[in-house]
Protein backbone atom coordinates (compact mmCIF):
# COMPACT_ATOMS: atom_id res chain seq x y z
CA UNK A 1 0.00 0.00 0.00
CA UNK A 2 1.10 3.55 -1.11
CA UNK A 3 1.84 5.42 2.05
CA UNK A 4 1.82 9.06 1.89
CA UNK A 5 0.75 12.45 4.40
CA UNK A 6 -1.74 15.31 3.31
CA UNK A 7 1.32 17.60 4.08
CA UNK A 8 2.96 15.91 1.86
CA UNK A 9 0.06 16.20 -0.89
CA UNK A 10 0.19 20.33 0.19
CA UNK A 11 4.13 20.33 -0.21
CA UNK A 12 3.82 18.96 -3.93
CA UNK A 13 0.73 21.23 -4.50
CA UNK A 14 2.64 24.39 -3.41
CA UNK A 15 6.08 23.40 -4.94
CA UNK A 16 3.76 22.85 -8.52
CA UNK A 17 2.26 26.18 -8.35
CA UNK A 18 5.54 27.91 -7.65
CA UNK A 19 8.09 26.03 -9.27
CA UNK A 20 10.34 26.90 -6.90
CA UNK A 21 11.68 25.19 -3.24
CA UNK A 22 12.43 27.87 -1.52
CA UNK A 23 9.32 29.88 -3.06
CA UNK A 24 6.95 26.63 -2.08
CA UNK A 25 8.81 26.52 1.08
CA UNK A 26 8.31 29.84 2.54
CA UNK A 27 4.33 29.63 1.58
CA UNK A 28 4.46 26.50 3.52
CA UNK A 29 5.87 27.53 6.73
CA UNK A 30 8.58 25.11 6.34
CA UNK A 31 12.90 24.96 5.88
CA UNK A 32 13.61 24.45 1.82
CA UNK A 33 15.98 20.90 3.19
CA UNK A 34 12.39 19.94 4.93
CA UNK A 35 10.40 20.12 2.05
CA UNK A 36 13.21 18.35 -0.45
CA UNK A 37 13.18 15.37 2.27
CA UNK A 38 9.11 15.27 2.36
CA UNK A 39 9.19 15.80 -1.92
CA UNK A 40 11.61 13.11 -2.03
CA UNK A 41 9.84 10.19 0.12
CA UNK A 42 6.39 10.86 -1.84
CA UNK A 43 8.50 10.02 -4.85
CA UNK A 44 9.55 6.83 -3.43
CA UNK A 45 6.68 6.02 -2.31
CA UNK A 46 4.84 6.66 -5.57
CA UNK A 47 7.76 4.98 -7.41
CA UNK A 48 8.23 7.69 -10.09
CA UNK A 49 9.79 11.02 -10.51
CA UNK A 50 7.45 14.22 -10.03
CA UNK A 51 10.31 16.72 -10.44
CA UNK A 52 12.75 17.75 -13.09
CA UNK A 53 15.36 20.17 -10.74
CA UNK A 54 17.89 22.89 -11.51
CA UNK A 55 19.70 24.79 -9.99
CA UNK A 56 16.95 27.95 -10.38
CA UNK A 57 13.98 26.18 -10.46
CA UNK A 58 11.89 23.30 -10.92
CA UNK A 59 9.48 21.72 -13.54
CA UNK A 60 6.95 18.90 -13.36
CA UNK A 61 7.75 15.37 -15.18
CA UNK A 62 5.20 14.00 -17.57
CA UNK A 63 4.30 11.69 -14.52
CA UNK A 64 3.90 14.85 -12.17
CA UNK A 65 1.79 16.65 -14.53
CA UNK A 66 -0.76 13.70 -13.79
CA UNK A 67 -0.17 13.58 -10.26
CA UNK A 68 -0.73 16.66 -9.41
CA UNK A 69 -4.22 17.03 -10.78
CA UNK A 70 -5.02 13.80 -8.37
CA UNK A 71 -3.61 15.48 -5.75
CA UNK A 72 -5.43 18.57 -5.98
CA UNK A 73 -8.47 16.76 -6.53
CA UNK A 74 -7.73 15.26 -3.24
CA UNK A 75 -7.04 18.16 -1.15
CA UNK A 76 -10.16 19.93 -2.75
CA UNK A 77 -12.02 16.98 -1.29
CA UNK A 78 -10.12 17.45 2.28
CA UNK A 79 -11.15 20.70 2.38
CA UNK A 80 -14.39 20.61 1.28
CA UNK A 81 -14.73 17.81 4.27
CA UNK A 82 -14.03 21.33 6.41
CA UNK A 83 -16.47 23.57 5.28
CA UNK A 84 -18.62 20.33 5.52
CA UNK A 85 -18.33 20.31 9.03
CA UNK A 86 -17.92 24.45 9.67
CA UNK A 87 -21.08 24.80 7.28
CA UNK A 88 -23.48 22.25 9.79
CA UNK A 89 -22.83 25.03 12.60
CA UNK A 90 -25.05 27.83 13.53
CA UNK A 91 -22.92 30.79 13.27
CA UNK A 92 -19.79 31.44 10.55
CA UNK A 93 -16.61 30.57 12.03
CA UNK A 94 -13.54 29.39 11.42
CA UNK A 95 -11.44 30.12 8.17
CA UNK A 96 -12.76 31.94 5.71
CA UNK A 97 -10.65 32.35 2.22
CA UNK A 98 -11.64 35.42 0.24
CA UNK A 99 -10.17 37.05 -2.73
CA UNK A 100 -10.43 40.39 -4.56
CA UNK A 101 -9.32 42.63 -7.60
CA UNK A 102 -6.81 45.04 -6.97
CA UNK A 103 -9.29 48.05 -8.17
CA UNK A 104 -11.89 47.05 -5.40
CA UNK A 105 -9.58 45.85 -2.27
CA UNK A 106 -8.15 48.89 -0.99
CA UNK A 107 -11.40 50.85 -1.30
CA UNK A 108 -14.25 48.26 -0.12
CA UNK A 109 -12.26 45.57 1.89
CA UNK A 110 -11.56 47.75 5.05
CA UNK A 111 -15.13 48.37 5.99
CA UNK A 112 -16.23 44.56 4.24
CA UNK A 113 -13.42 43.53 7.41
CA UNK A 114 -14.99 46.01 9.61
CA UNK A 115 -17.82 44.54 9.68
CA UNK A 116 -17.08 41.12 9.21
CA UNK A 117 -15.33 41.03 12.41
CA UNK A 118 -18.14 43.14 14.58
CA UNK A 119 -20.88 40.88 13.01
CA UNK A 120 -19.03 37.27 12.81
CA UNK A 121 -16.00 37.57 15.41
CA UNK A 122 -15.59 33.68 15.30
CA UNK A 123 -14.51 34.08 11.54
CA UNK A 124 -10.52 33.66 10.60
CA UNK A 125 -10.50 35.91 7.57
CA UNK A 126 -7.42 35.41 5.19
CA UNK A 127 -7.30 38.02 2.13
CA UNK A 128 -5.74 37.28 -1.39
CA UNK A 129 -5.41 40.07 -3.79
CA UNK A 130 -5.00 39.61 -7.47
CA UNK A 131 -6.30 39.94 -11.06
CA UNK A 132 -9.54 38.19 -11.65
CA UNK A 133 -8.33 35.85 -13.83
CA UNK A 134 -6.03 34.17 -10.90
CA UNK A 135 -8.45 34.69 -8.62
CA UNK A 136 -11.14 32.35 -10.32
CA UNK A 137 -9.06 29.72 -11.05
CA UNK A 138 -8.33 29.62 -7.04
CA UNK A 139 -11.94 29.59 -6.39
CA UNK A 140 -12.54 26.94 -8.91
CA UNK A 141 -9.51 24.85 -7.43
CA UNK A 142 -10.89 25.66 -4.26
CA UNK A 143 -7.80 27.14 -2.75
CA UNK A 144 -10.34 29.91 -2.07
CA UNK A 145 -13.36 30.19 -0.73
CA UNK A 146 -15.13 32.93 -2.54
CA UNK A 147 -13.74 36.00 -4.30
CA UNK A 148 -14.92 39.97 -4.73
CA UNK A 149 -14.91 40.57 -9.12
CA UNK A 150 -16.58 42.37 -11.54
CA UNK A 151 -19.69 39.94 -13.34
CA UNK A 152 -19.95 38.30 -15.37
CA UNK A 153 -17.12 35.96 -15.24
CA UNK A 154 -19.44 33.40 -16.91
CA UNK A 155 -17.66 30.23 -14.97
CA UNK A 156 -19.93 27.63 -15.58
CA UNK A 157 -18.77 25.83 -12.11
CA UNK A 158 -19.19 29.01 -9.99
CA UNK A 159 -22.70 30.66 -8.58
CA UNK A 160 -22.16 34.70 -9.23
CA UNK A 161 -24.11 36.73 -6.75
CA UNK A 162 -24.40 40.60 -7.46
CA UNK A 163 -23.55 42.85 -4.81
CA UNK A 164 -23.78 46.42 -5.95
CA UNK A 165 -22.97 48.54 -9.82
CA UNK A 166 -21.06 51.71 -9.67
CA UNK A 167 -20.27 53.96 -12.68
CA UNK A 168 -16.65 54.94 -13.77
CA UNK A 169 -15.66 58.80 -13.58
CA UNK A 170 -13.57 61.09 -15.71
CA UNK A 171 -10.08 62.33 -14.04
CA UNK A 172 -8.87 65.49 -15.86
CA UNK A 173 -5.93 67.82 -15.11
CA UNK A 174 -7.25 70.28 -12.49
CA UNK A 175 -6.84 73.16 -15.18
CA UNK A 176 -10.03 71.39 -16.94
CA UNK A 177 -12.47 71.81 -14.46
CA UNK A 178 -15.59 73.10 -15.62
CA UNK A 179 -14.65 72.31 -19.18
CA UNK A 180 -17.11 70.32 -21.12
CA UNK A 181 -17.55 66.68 -20.33
CA UNK A 182 -15.91 64.49 -23.79
CA UNK A 183 -18.34 61.82 -25.28
CA UNK A 184 -16.77 58.37 -25.30
CA UNK A 185 -16.43 59.33 -29.42
CA UNK A 186 -14.11 62.10 -28.32
CA UNK A 187 -12.35 59.92 -25.38
CA UNK A 188 -10.94 57.68 -28.10
CA UNK A 189 -8.67 60.46 -29.46
CA UNK A 190 -7.40 62.03 -26.26
CA UNK A 191 -4.23 60.44 -24.12
CA UNK A 192 -6.28 58.12 -22.58
CA UNK A 193 -4.34 56.33 -19.38
CA UNK A 194 -5.26 52.50 -18.84
CA UNK A 195 -4.13 49.71 -16.01
CA UNK A 196 -1.64 47.35 -17.69
CA UNK A 197 -3.03 44.36 -19.16
CA UNK A 198 -4.47 41.51 -17.20
CA UNK A 199 -6.94 44.00 -15.24
CA UNK A 200 -10.74 43.90 -15.95
CA UNK A 201 -10.96 47.04 -15.35
CA UNK A 202 -8.90 48.18 -18.24
CA UNK A 203 -10.98 46.04 -20.74
CA UNK A 204 -14.17 47.85 -19.44
CA UNK A 205 -12.30 51.21 -20.38
CA UNK A 206 -11.72 50.62 -23.66
CA UNK A 207 -15.25 48.66 -24.01
CA UNK A 208 -16.79 51.93 -22.94
CA UNK A 209 -14.39 54.00 -25.27
CA UNK A 210 -15.49 51.49 -28.87
CA UNK A 211 -11.96 50.49 -28.73
CA UNK A 212 -10.76 46.99 -29.22
CA UNK A 213 -7.19 48.20 -28.30
CA UNK A 214 -5.35 51.46 -27.55
CA UNK A 215 -3.62 53.46 -29.29
CA UNK A 216 0.35 53.03 -29.53
CA UNK A 217 1.18 56.05 -27.06
CA UNK A 218 -1.38 55.41 -24.15
CA UNK A 219 0.33 54.93 -21.13
CA UNK A 220 -0.14 51.77 -18.39
CA UNK A 221 -0.04 51.58 -14.89
CA UNK A 222 0.04 48.76 -12.52
CA UNK A 223 -2.60 50.80 -9.96
CA UNK A 224 -5.62 53.39 -10.06
CA UNK A 225 -3.25 55.54 -7.58
CA UNK A 226 -0.62 55.62 -10.61
CA UNK A 227 -2.97 56.96 -13.08
CA UNK A 228 -4.86 59.27 -11.13
CA UNK A 229 -1.17 60.70 -10.34
CA UNK A 230 0.18 60.75 -13.54
CA UNK A 231 -3.02 62.95 -14.30
CA UNK A 232 -2.22 65.37 -12.13
CA UNK A 233 1.20 65.39 -13.96
CA UNK A 234 -0.44 66.53 -17.33
CA UNK A 235 0.09 63.26 -19.00
CA UNK A 236 -3.05 62.74 -19.98
CA UNK A 237 -6.82 61.63 -18.71
CA UNK A 238 -7.99 58.14 -17.15
CA UNK A 239 -11.04 56.59 -15.70
CA UNK A 240 -11.57 55.27 -12.17
CA UNK A 241 -14.40 53.39 -10.34
CA UNK A 242 -16.35 55.74 -8.43
CA UNK A 243 -15.62 53.92 -5.05
CA UNK A 244 -11.86 54.60 -5.62
CA UNK A 245 -12.41 58.67 -5.86
CA UNK A 246 -12.32 59.63 -2.70
CA UNK A 247 -9.00 57.89 -1.48
CA UNK A 248 -7.07 58.62 -4.91
CA UNK A 249 -7.70 62.09 -5.93
CA UNK A 250 -6.90 64.02 -2.25
CA UNK A 251 -3.43 63.62 -3.41
CA UNK A 252 -3.30 64.75 -6.70
CA UNK A 253 -4.10 68.07 -8.48
CA UNK A 254 -7.38 66.56 -11.04
CA UNK A 255 -10.75 67.32 -11.65
CA UNK A 256 -13.43 64.72 -11.75
CA UNK A 257 -16.27 64.77 -13.68
CA UNK A 258 -19.50 62.37 -14.53
CA UNK A 259 -19.90 61.63 -17.67
CA UNK A 260 -23.72 61.80 -19.47
CA UNK A 261 -26.04 58.73 -19.19
CA UNK A 262 -25.34 56.45 -20.07
CA UNK A 263 -22.56 56.25 -18.00
CA UNK A 264 -20.05 53.85 -18.04
CA UNK A 265 -20.26 51.20 -15.16
CA UNK A 266 -19.27 48.08 -13.82
CA UNK A 267 -21.69 44.96 -11.53
CA UNK A 268 -19.55 43.66 -8.56
CA UNK A 269 -20.83 40.47 -6.92
CA UNK A 270 -18.96 37.50 -5.42
CA UNK A 271 -18.31 34.29 -6.66
CA UNK A 272 -18.02 30.50 -5.34
CA UNK A 273 -18.11 27.01 -6.09
CA UNK A 274 -21.38 25.75 -6.83
CA UNK A 275 -20.43 22.75 -5.04
CA UNK A 276 -19.67 24.81 -2.20
CA UNK A 277 -20.88 23.42 1.21
CA UNK A 278 -20.37 27.01 2.37
CA UNK A 279 -22.58 28.34 0.22
CA UNK A 280 -25.22 29.05 2.52
CA UNK A 281 -23.00 31.13 4.61
CA UNK A 282 -20.96 32.96 1.48
CA UNK A 283 -24.72 34.03 0.85
CA UNK A 284 -24.71 36.00 4.20
CA UNK A 285 -20.92 37.25 3.57
CA UNK A 286 -22.30 38.62 0.29
CA UNK A 287 -25.35 40.54 1.67
CA UNK A 288 -22.13 42.38 4.30
CA UNK A 289 -20.41 43.01 1.19
CA UNK A 290 -23.62 45.16 0.01
CA UNK A 291 -24.02 46.55 3.83
CA UNK A 292 -20.83 47.33 3.02
CA UNK A 293 -20.77 49.00 -0.66
CA UNK A 294 -23.69 50.90 0.99
CA UNK A 295 -21.69 52.37 3.83
CA UNK A 296 -19.20 53.41 1.20
CA UNK A 297 -21.85 55.23 -0.84
CA UNK A 298 -23.39 57.09 1.73
CA UNK A 299 -19.86 58.32 2.97
CA UNK A 300 -19.47 59.29 -0.63
CA UNK A 301 -22.13 61.70 -0.58
CA UNK A 302 -22.21 62.96 2.85
CA UNK A 303 -18.42 64.18 1.85
CA UNK A 304 -19.96 65.59 -1.31
CA UNK A 305 -22.76 67.55 0.49
CA UNK A 306 -19.88 69.01 2.82
CA UNK A 307 -17.87 69.86 0.57
CA UNK A 308 -20.54 71.65 -1.50
CA UNK A 309 -21.80 73.45 1.80
CA UNK A 310 -18.01 75.25 1.88
CA UNK A 311 -18.23 76.93 -1.21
Amino acid sequence: MIQMTLRQLRYFDALARHGHFGRAAESCSISQPALSMQIKEMEEALGGVLLERSARQVSLTKFGEEIVQRVREILRSVDELGDFARASRDRLAGRLRIGMIPTIAPYLLPKVIENLARMHPELDIHVRETLTPKLIKEVVEGRLDTAIVALPVSEPSLTEVVCFSENFLLVRPGEDEGTPVPSHETLREMRLLLLEEGHCFRDQALSFCNMQSPPREVLDASSLSTLVQMVGAGIGVTLIPEMAVGVETRSATVSVARFKDPQPSRTIGMVWRKTSPLAGQLQQISEVVCLAAEALREQRKAGSSTRRSRT
